[in-house]
């Protein structure tokens, strides 16, 4: 007889899907609870893919209508002691250009010129996703 499947024991993190927007050479980002900057997006529901979750969280933290259009990265990240998260970032598309506003889970929302974004208080995953989205649309 075989082993029962370990997969139960394996660790398990919670998934938060971020996305990279950038209009005209600046990216959109929000100041979190722990005054860090951050990019738009949150936690995956067990009924949608990651793509549908990124733009929804778009569309409810900023009011953006965007498509996801490559997948950028992904990495575990320590926000804590004891708390880490799955991040996955997607390059995203704005389908419709409309003004961006803050929602009650963040305490400020800023457009970034992307010259300035190496020297923002930010988890260094965030940086290197938005300067590969960056170079991506520069080839396009």
């Amino acid at each position: 007889m075989g082993q029962e499947p370990r997969d139960n024991e394996a660790i398990r993190f919670p998934v938060s899907v971020k996305g990279v927007v950038i209009r005209r050479g600046q990216v959109v980002l929000l100041r979190n609870e722990r005054d860090e900057w951050e990019l738009p997006g949150g936690k995956l529901e067990l009924s949608e893919s990651p793509q549908v979750c990124v733009a929804r969280e778009i569309a409810e933290e900023l009011g953006l209508q965007v498509e996801p259009s490559a997948l950028l990265d992904t990495w575990v990240y320590r926000i804590t002691p004891g708390v880490q998260v799955l991040i996955v970032t997607y390059g995203c598309q704005e389908t419709v250009e409309g003004e961006a506003v803050v929602s009650d889970e963040h305490k400020q929302i800023r457009w970034f010129p992307l010259s300035q974004v190496p020297a923002l208080r930010m988890p260094e995953g965030y940086k290197a996703s938005i300067i590969s989205w960056a170079e991506m649309l520069g080839r396009r």
